[in-house]
């Protein structure tokens, strides 16, 4: 498994409606939350820590929720919020 990013529950519920310049703007945000999870996290699906790290990121025209599984190696996407 590698890690990634993914809408949760889906890109419909999450940024269903958002402007396509915001949408491009969160997932190139969570790209790079993805690298940093990657570096941070370095023992990935086989972590024993702490439970997840949920987390606002802030992006051009508004901001996103996210929480980073370690076990599951990914980043989801929770909500979004545009302005």
């Amino acid at each position: 498994m590698s890690w990634h990013w993914e809408y949760d529950p889906d890109e419909e519920h999450v940024v269903g409606g958002a402007p396509p310049a915001f949408v491009a703007e969160v997932e190139k945000r969570a790209d790079e939350l993805v690298r940093a999870a990657e570096a941070f996290y370095l023992d990935g699906s086989a972590y024993q820590g702490e439970g997840p790290k949920g987390n606002d990121a802030f992006v051009p025209g508004g901001m996103f929720g996210y929480l980073v599984l370690p076990r599951h190696e990914c980043v989801y996407l929770r909500q979004v919020t545009y302005w």
